[in-house]
């Protein structure tokens, strides 16, 4: 018979079996990765010292890391790390939104899609960078101007994908529906959108990358705070650490979201690999 120090000490050495597999499994996903960014650091470190490389050209990682320490400690990029995320997710819950109701729309009625698709595929072929001082006529220099233009480029690889998921759908499947009496909007929620969660979660990774991509875009050509307007104002004054410091930072903000999106992704579309069919049982 088992006494309750046996146990306590069975169930140790289970929760310590637990931890090291998890150890390793950090150490097998993340490890390369670390080690190749630790050593092109050491020699970027190196290169820079024994080239003399002025700082005004390429400053040391050090002095990166000294400029990304001094940065938050006298307050200088907190309050525009809000701006800009204030801008990315702005912008990306637009397009989210937009294109999750023009793509329902498209894949409903057929002449939806002939009507709005060249419209869309045209307005994609013109530089948003270009369009960008037009928004800032239309929308003036405060945040919603940066707000468009993070939504129109992060809007039209989400809708792509979104289309495609949704028209994914097995036809035999939507047969079967019709025959059992479904209505259009049982067809969406119960099968059309299911098939199209995988889709729709890799453009929503594009999208979040896009996002960030706009929102320093629109701060480029008119802002007054925001880690784009950081970006114009240091390498004016040929801060170039400062410059690479929130290159830093809006890296870890993208990575963030995305790491955001990918496990949230994981956790909804748990049935990706696997098909449908396993999860009815089939």
């Amino acid at each position: 018979m088992n006494t309750p120090n046996d146990q306590l000490v069975a169930a140790s050495a289970v929760k310590a079996k637990k931890t090291s597999r998890s150890g390793l499994t950090f150490v097998k996903e993340h490890g390369s990765p670390l080690l190749i960014t630790a050593a092109l650091l050491v020699i970027w470190e190196a290169a820079v010292i024994i080239l003399a490389v002025p700082n005004y050209l390429i400053p040391a990682p050090t002095r990166i890391f000294e400029s990304l320490i001094s940065g938050f400690a006298t307050g200088l990029f907190q309050p525009n790390i809000i701006v800009t995320l204030q801008e990315i997710l702005g912008g990306f819950f637009i397009a989210v939104i937009t294109a999750v109701s023009i793509a329902a729309a498209m894949t409903r009625w057929k002449w939806v899609e002939r009507g709005i698709m060249p419209i869309i595929v045209a307005l994609q072929t013109v530089p948003k960078v270009a369009l960008a001082p037009l928004l800032l006529t239309w929308f003036g220099f405060g945040i919603a101007s940066k707000i468009a233009t993070t939504a129109l480029l992060a809007f039209f690889p989400l809708l792509i994908n979104i289309v495609a998921g949704l028209q994914s759908t097995d036809k035999e499947r939507l047969d079967m529906f019709t025959a059992m009496g479904a209505s259009e909007w049982q067809k969406f929620h119960m099968l059309r959108l299911p098939h199209a969660l995988p889709y729709a979660f890799a453009g929503l990774k594009i999208a979040v990358v896009f996002s960030v991509i706009g929102a320093i875009v629109a701060e480029f050509v008119g802002s007054q705070a925001g880690l784009g307007y950081l970006i114009q104002a240091s390498s004016t004054t040929l801060d170039v650490s400062t410059t690479f410091a929130v290159l830093v930072i809006l890296s870890a903000i993208g990575m963030s979201l995305n790491w955001i999106i990918s496990v949230t992704s994981r956790r909804v579309v748990f049935w990706e690999g696997k098909g449908l069919e396993a999860i009815s049982g089939k």
